[in-house]
């Protein structure tokens, strides 16, 4: 077979990985360790709280732990990660959900964030017995 032939035969594939390849590597691993900030409005109230999270992302997939520190921990559920076109730019967004307190009585949180100059913002809502609670969430990878 004559090189030729050969690059013709690679060409194509070279052209697809080529174009492909901004969508696979366009998205920054949100895997590792990440504290802040969580700016809790209830009842008319604000309070400001830590937030600290262990994230393992696989694909589109977040699997870990969220909670109030380091040790108090409660599973992601539902966390998932898509990259879409803002104004020509790739945006990083997450969503999760967590049962506050661990356990499925306790109020379910959902957390909808964005990733921007190395920080993860956004908001979490949850709602039990009629009672709304909104936060502001600013968190940064722990190196």
């Amino acid at each position: 077979m004559t090189f030729s032939r050969i690059a013709s035969r690679v060409a194509p594939v070279f052209a697809v990985c080529l174009l492909l390849s901004p969508v696979l590597f366009a998205a920054e691993d949100i895997t590792g360790k990440w504290a802040g900030s969580f700016i809790i409005t209830r009842d008319g109230q604000t309070d400001e709280q830590a937030v600290h999270m262990v994230a393992t992302q696989k694909g589109t997939e977040l699997t870990g732990t969220i909670g109030e520190n380091a040790e108090t921990q409660w599973p992601i559920l539902n966390g998932k990660i898509l990259t879409t076109k803002v104004e020509g730019k790739d945006v990083t967004k997450i969503t999760l959900d967590v049962h506050v307190g661990g356990t499925p009585d306790g109020p379910l949180a959902h957390f909808s964030l964005s990733l921007a100059n190395g920080h993860l913002k956004g908001d979490a809502k949850a709602e039990k017995d009629g009672q709304a609670m909104s936060a502001v969430v600013d968190m940064q990878r722990l190196k």
